[in-house]
């Protein structure tokens, strides 16, 4: 956080698909403040051969240096180059700012993340710079095919490893979700696309603003500053409560910055939220809810069969993960409460249920051509019925789990040997490469048979050397998604009548969470089909 006394080097992350466009809005910043300011670039299309190119623009000087990993992995190139270099640049006296620009494989979270927790010289980065503003530039022609797409980075050429298994959609939309102001660039071919484009934008990230400008794809650095980029202006209009670069763990904030719940354009906001448990079998039949017509779902889920750890949902366009989002708080010793964050503690108890704890089900979805009604009934329809419900957390542990094989890693870094509590905030993110990448996302209408994720052991890296993802954006070590095609068995059935809810429900929590009396949760309206459920 700035304050009028931090000293620390401002730093502004650009990022974005097209790399064209994003090394002519990176340069439009540098050119904000020229003289001070130092643009440092790592090419990454040949960092699987070791091999990374690497530009530093400052004053009226460029450098290009061609430098050789021992590794060839993202993760290597952040950590051994990367990350020293922004440590040198802030102690020059005559760099006053820092413009990273960001490969097309990387999303500015995984950045962000470094400077706050990797230590260089034994301290992270975090203490020397603050994020100023994190700025990703997007295509109007092709951003909503690529946030709604199947393709791989690897099929256009943009991995950040051979064996890069992430979709551009994945990444895309990540890009989108963590800016703080989004460079629109160019028009869409018709006012429809562009209209639809703009209210999914509007929903990944409602607080930032937007600025459209031409784009002009014949010429090295088409922006100019002053007649078509005001990054002054552009960063003015930043809100004060911004992301700035703050990272969500799985349990935090869904709906940040309050996007709209109505529909625009086709594109619709669904919020789901439910105390009982999924059904998993159920659950995993329902999967493809969350794909079909669908630009972005995130949240936690509680799986009945699997009581003591929240599972993480991750979609974008036709790919999915689910990785492990780490215990409830329902499930930890009062001892352990300790170790968690006053935040979480306080989140936890405005929510918390006599019977479940902090157990629920939180998924948010944003879908540009999917019913928001069909999401909503499939999703419910995979909840456990009242005599489900009845039957107890026995019977539970007795289910049939698609969700239950270990995955094992094949570089044999043994999972057990890390925390839940750290892996409930940090996870791997894909663009490592090489043996350290084993990806595990899934793409739409793919079979796979998913991992097991059991209480009490936790998917971690599979190197010590690389970067966490505390966002599972990547979704290593995580689930592959079996079995037919999924549909929901009774999509067009949308007068079922569904189960009530109980009013008392035969569960129990080890630790009694807040001293405070919490009434259980009374029946409400469908906010859809304001029938009662």
């Amino acid at each position: 956080m700035e304050t009028q006394s931090d000293r620390r080097t401002p730093l502004i992350a650009v990022a974005g698909i097209r790399a064209d466009q994003v090394a002519s809005t990176a340069e439009a910043v540098r050119r904000d403040e020229p003289a001070g300011t130092a643009l440092v670039h790592h090419d990454l299309r040949e960092v699987a051969q070791g091999v990374v190119r690497r530009l530093i623009r400052h004053g009226g000087s460029e450098q290009v240096e061609v430098l050789e990993l021992a590794h060839g992995c993202v993760s290597c190139t952040l950590r051994e180059d990367l990350l020293p270099l922004l440590r040198r640049l802030t102690a020059a006296p005559d760099v006053s700012r820092i413009v990273v620009q960001l490969d097309s494989a990387l999303e500015p979270d995984m950045i962000c993340w470094a400077l706050q927790h990797v230590e260089v010289d034994g301290r992270p980065l975090i203490t020397d710079v603050r994020v100023e503003a994190v700025i990703t530039a997007v295509d109007a022609v092709t951003w909503l095919a690529d946030a709604t797409g199947e393709d791989e980075l690897v099929e256009r050429g943009i991995g950040g490893s051979p064996d890069d298994e992430r979709t551009v959609a994945q990444v895309a939309v990540g890009q989108v979700e963590f800016a703080d102001a989004v460079v629109m660039l160019g028009e869409a071919d018709d006012r429809w696309t562009q209209v639809r484009t703009e209210a999914v934008i509007a929903r990944l990230t409602p607080t930032a603003p937007v600025t459209q400008i031409q784009w002009k794809s014949d010429v090295r650095f088409p922006l100019n500053l002053r007649e078509d980029l005001d990054v002054t202006a552009l960063l003015g209009w930043i809100p004060a409560g911004a992301r700035r670069g703050e990272i969500d763990g799985p349990h935090g904030q869904l709906l940040r910055g309050q996007p709209s719940l109505e529909t625009d354009a086709g594109v619709s906001t669904v919020l789901f939220e439910e105390r009982r448990p999924f059904h998993p079998e159920r659950l995993h039949e329902a999967i493809d809810v969350l794909l079909d017509g669908v630009v972005r779902t995130r949240g936690r889920v509680w799986v009945a069969s699997q009581p003591d750890v929240a599972l993480w949902i991750e979609s974008a366009g036709g790919g999915l993960g689910i990785a492990h989002g780490g215990p409830w708080l329902a499930s930890l010793e009062s001892a352990q409460w300790a170790e968690v964050s006053a935040e979480r503690q306080v989140r936890a108890s405005l929510n918390w249920d006599d019977y479940y704890g902090d157990r629920m089900q939180e998924l948010v979805v944003i879908a540009h051509e999917a019913n928001p009604q069909d999401i909503a009934h499939a999703l419910r329809h995979a909840l456990l019925t009242d005599d489900e419900l009845a039957a107890g957390e026995q019977a539970w542990a007795a289910y049939a789990d698609p969700f239950g094989e270990w995955h094992t890693d094949p570089c044999g870094d043994d999972p057990a040997e890390r925390s839940a509590a750290a892996a409930g905030d940090r996870h791997n993110r894909a663009g490592g490469g090489g043996a350290h990448d084993p990806r595990t996302t899934r793409r739409h209408g793919e079979t796979r048979n998913p991992p097991r994720v059991p209480a009490g052991r936790v998917p971690g890296p599979s190197h010590r050397s690389e970067l966490p993802d505390p966002v599972h954006r990547d979704v290593r070590h995580a689930h592959r998604l079996g079995g037919r095609q999924l549909l929901p068995a009774d999509r067009d059935r949308r007068d079922r009548v569904l189960p009530p809810v109980l009013d008392r429900r035969p569960t129990s929590s080890r630790h009694p969470g807040p001293s405070r009396e919490v009434p259980p949760p009374l029946r409400r309206p469908d906010p859809l089909t304001q029938e009662p459920f």
